[in-house]
Order: C-alpha cells, then structure tokens, then sequence
C-alpha cells in the first residue's frame, strides 16, 4: 500500500436530540460528550468518545450498537454531539478511520487504537474538528513495532 493523503472537512455539531440532521452521505463520524447552554445557544466540546466511518453516517448513528458504550461516559449535564466529514469510496474511509482513531485514540474504540494496518498516512482536518489534531501523519512501520506512531504535524 502506498502512502496517501486525506482532508477531512467536519460539519456539525448535531446533539443527540438533533442527531436526524446528521448528513446521509459517506463518511467518517465523531461522537462528543458536550454541554448545551439553551439559553446562549452554545456547545462546549467536552470529550472525542468515538471515531467511525459510514457508508451512511446518518443511518449508521441512528443505529449504532455503541450508544450505551457513548451514554456511560457522559459525565451529569452532558449529551452526546456528533459530527462528521465526507469522505469516499469505502478503502478511503477505512484507512483514513484508523488514523484518526490510532492518533487520537478516543476512550470508545478498540480497532485500529494500538495498531495501524496500512501503509503512512498524512490526515488533515478542518471545519468543526474540536480537539482533532489539524495535520498529522501516521507511520505504519512504527505503529507496528508498538511505538506512537504518530507525528503531529499541526495543532
């Protein structure tokens, strides 16, 4: 595999109220613990729970098998929000989803947390990123060799 380079540009946030706003597209989603102040109309971004990608991502969120891994981390007054980047076709999304989660290692995921099956790879994120790092590259030789990995290119 060779090395290759994503942007992924994130839109959002949706509560969990609200998550029927969520785009039907491909791509990847990311799940936030978050504090909605109804009065100022305002999210604060807590905590990255969980990264995925979808062929769907509406589709995928709605029906998700974690949302109770997601809910138990919440801590009181917080909800989930979501947000997610288009990104297409499927081996795409799949590589891009690992190094996001294998570099920014949210508490929900087990795959691709401690290991990173392709080759390196350089994601950019943009938009309504929140505590995603903006450029980083993975390196696949490192990962598997149990070193970090990753190197933090941006903020």
């Amino acid at each position: 595999m060779a090395a290759n380079s994503y942007v992924l540009d994130f839109n959002g946030y949706w509560l969990e109220p609200n998550v029927g706003g969520v785009p039907t597209g491909s791509g990847i989603y990311s799940v936030y613990a978050c504090r909605y102040d109804a009065r100022a109309n305002t999210v604060a971004i807590g905590r990255l729970l969980y990264i995925g990608e979808a062929e769907n991502v509406k589709a995928r969120i709605a029906g998700h098998e974690r949302w109770s891994d997601w809910t138990r981390e919440l801590k009181v007054g917080e909800t989930l929000c979501f947000n997610a980047a288009p990104i297409s076709p499927a081996g795409a999304r799949q590589r891009a989803e690992a190094a996001m989660i294998f570099h920014h290692k949210p508490p929900c995921n087990v795959e691709y947390a401690h290991s990173f099956p392709f080759d390196t790879t350089a994601v950019s994120t943009s938009g309504n990123n929140e505590l995603m790092s903006s450029s980083f590259t993975v390196r696949a030789a490192a990962a598997r060799g149990g070193l970090a990995g990753a190197t933090l290119l941006g903020r």
